[in-house]
């Protein structure tokens, strides 16, 4: 699988070799635990959220007149527990009606809107993990954006869900079921349409939840991976479930509840599985036989970040534009993590700013003729010590002390005379026109 070049042989032949990588680097990030911890994570916090996103939903959808449709939508979604679906259905929908926003005040309101939001934070941390990608977004952005998946996702949904079964009942369409060839590819069609929902659903979730621009052909092929895998995982649960009543012996009064435990375990991993996949698609080169573990040198991370920062300050000093993640991975030529990195660094030493709305674009934090490159330097090196770590290292050799006070002298005389409009206004002025 490894051993033969990706494009050698037939047409066929590169396909196969092509999808048995993409499972292979997929399974072996799930064998590494990290996805199942992130899965086990949002279970706990799905428990906590689930209640006041549902009110959230009910409430809005309460203003359109189909709130009495979020039942059996948790319904279809809770099918594979079989008969203890419903009962979970029954229960959660009691809850949801016992939240009055009226009654709850500005600080109750406040801690439904926080537990929904912090939700949502912490599915897009998991992708973003998935994605290789450290950085959230700004606090602005985020709050605006979930807000606009709470109130205007369900509304989209249930139109989606009213537009089908308009179609479904339509005159015509009843009419052309009487039609034998017509009335079987209408009926395949129909059972079809529960896979193009959720298909649908995780492409619009791969898309918009990661802090990073993610392709639609990405996003759809991890969506119709991850998508049938959720239908097909759901019909053997609810077989196992039919076929097995020794649980309920073991479990007693807390069966239900350990089973809509595990379904929701098995929901995340599969969504978190779509999404790996929608990564390695969309960034082929990270499909290796082993794990790639990338390492920066001291040396090689004070010439990239002043190579960074240098490329941000000439585009804001000549034509007045901050520059995109997209730009400076072009013009670096870096992996994407370790841009990332860098660029996180520069914004924790308060050298770069970005801004809020998407995507994000990054510009100096101060006057250029502020920005001293000694100082830059010093960051980097100085970067991820922790106050702790330098206390227990003893500085008792005078020799040492001497030596290292004589090359930090040196170096700062040096460096302290070039600041970053100096560079910029040296480099080739390309931009002036």
């Amino acid at each position: 699988m490894w051993e033969q070049p990706l494009n050698d042989g037939s047409g066929f032949l590169v396909k196969v070799r092509k999808i048995t990588r993409l499972l292979y680097v997929v399974v072996r990030d799930l064998a590494d635990g990290q996805l199942t911890l992130r899965a086990m994570s949002l279970v706990y916090t799905t428990l906590l959220s689930l209640v006041p996103l549902l009110a959230l939903s009910f409430s809005v959808l309460k203003g359109f007149g189909v709130h009495n449709q979020i039942e059996p939508l948790l319904k279809n979604v809770l099918l594979p527990l079989g008969e203890q679906g419903v009962e979970i259905s029954q229960r959660i929908i009691e809850f949801v009606n016992n939240v009055k926003v009226g009654v709850l005040g500005s600080l109750g309101l406040f801690l439904l809107l926080y537990t929904v939001i912090s939700l949502i934070q912490k599915i897009e941390r998991a992708f973003n993990f998935t994605w290789h990608v450290s950085q959230t977004r700004p606090f602005a952005q985020r709050f605006s954006d979930y807000l606009s998946v709470i109130f205007v996702g369900p509304v989209l949904i249930f139109t989606a869900i009213g537009i089908t079964a308009s179609v479904s009942s339509a005159s015509i369409v009843q009419e052309l079921q009487t039609i034998s060839v017509v009335g079987d590819i209408i009926t395949y069609a129909g059972k079809a349409i529960p896979y193009l929902l959720v298909i649908a659903a995780f492409t619009f979730i791969y898309i918009f939840i990661p802090n990073t621009r993610v392709k639609f052909k990405s996003a759809l092929i991890g969506a119709i991976i991850a998508g049938i895998l959720w239908e097909t995982t759901g019909w053997f649960f609810a077989s196992f479930l039919v076929h097995s009543t020794k649980y309920t012996a073991i479990y007693s009064a807390f069966a239900t509840l350990m089973l809509f435990l595990i379904w929701l375990y098995v929901s995340w991993i599969i969504l978190l599985i779509g999404a790996s996949i929608a990564f390695y698609f969309q960034n082929p080169e990270h499909i290796r036989a082993k794990k790639i573990t990338y390492h920066i040198s001291t040396r090689a991370k004070e010439y990239l970040t002043t190579q960074i920062l240098l490329e941000i300050c000439k585009r804001y000093y000549y034509l007045k534009e901050e520059v995109t993640f997209d730009e400076l991975a072009k013009l670096t030529n870096v992996p994407s993590i370790i841009l990332d990195k860098v660029i996180a660094s520069l914004e924790s030493g308060q050298f770069v700013i970005h801004t809020c709305e998407a995507p994000v674009r990054y510009y100096p934090a101060k006057p250029l003729d502020k920005i001293n490159l000694y100082d830059l330097l010093q960051h980097v090196k100085n970067d991820g010590d922790e106050f702790h770590t330098n206390e227990r290292i003893e500085h008792n050799n005078p020799e040492i002390a001497r030596l290292f006070g004589v090359m930090d002298v040196a170096v700062e005389d040096t460096l302290k005379q070039n600041n970053f409009l100096q560079l910029v206004t040296e480099c080739d002025k390309k931009y002036d026109n």
